[in-house]
């Protein structure tokens, strides 16, 4: 099957990613477009995982201030200084912190969740089920779910990503990390509010 330049420029310009790459997905998708971001999609985040243990010594911090009422200071590591100069990188860093700004995340990922607080929301949402007459095999699973959305709301790789409410944050830190080769973490952020001591 033969793949013209111009779907495979087409599927470039929507991913960012090499003409090669492209051209590849949309060969295996059988010139399906849809299919071949599927693709793309799959081996960026196979991709990310496996760069996931590098480590991350270079990167930036990040500072933002909206109508100097809420500051941001966010340090995003990568592996190296040249990926660091990255304009692509720099635009990453400052939507990240563009998200902190608006959404007010209070951890990094669930990870930095201390456990003292997931044992205390589960149970919390698990006393909540009981008290509803849930039974006990879908109170499990209502705690599952509810930790997830809670998640969604306070860890910032799982916020949905205000320029695309389809992705998370962390879909677009992994997007990142398929385009442009290298691990890249978001390792702290802090916000200040105006007035505020919390």
């Amino acid at each position: 099957m033969t793949i013209s330049a111009k779907d495979v420029m087409a599927l470039r310009e929507k991913t960012g990613l090499s003409m090669m790459e492209c051209k590849k997905a949309l060969m295996e998708a059988g010139g399906d477009e849809e299919k071949g971001m599927a693709i793309l999609k799959k081996r960026g985040l196979d991709k990310a995982a496996k760069k996931a243990e590098r480590i991350t010594g270079s990167g930036l911090i990040e500072a933002y201030s909206h109508d100097g009422r809420i500051g941001v200071l966010l340090e995003v590591l990568c592996e190296t200084d040249f990926v660091a100069r990255n304009e692509e990188f720099k635009q990453l860093a400052h939507d990240l912190a563009l998200q902190v700004a608006a959404m007010n995340p209070l951890y990094t990922s669930p990870s930095h969740i201390p456990q003292e607080i997931v044992e205390e929301r589960k149970r919390e949402f698990a006393e909540e089920a009981r008290t509803q007459g849930k039974p006990e095999a879908v109170v499990t699973k209502i705690v599952e779910g509810k930790l997830d959305r809670y998640c969604a709301e306070v860890c910032l790789l799982n916020q949905p990503f205000i320029k695309d409410q389809d992705k998370t944050a962390g879909d677009i830190v992994r997007s990142m990390i398929a385009k442009l080769g290298e691990n890249i973490t978001v390792s702290r952020f802090v916000r200040y509010v105006l007035g505020s001591y919390e």
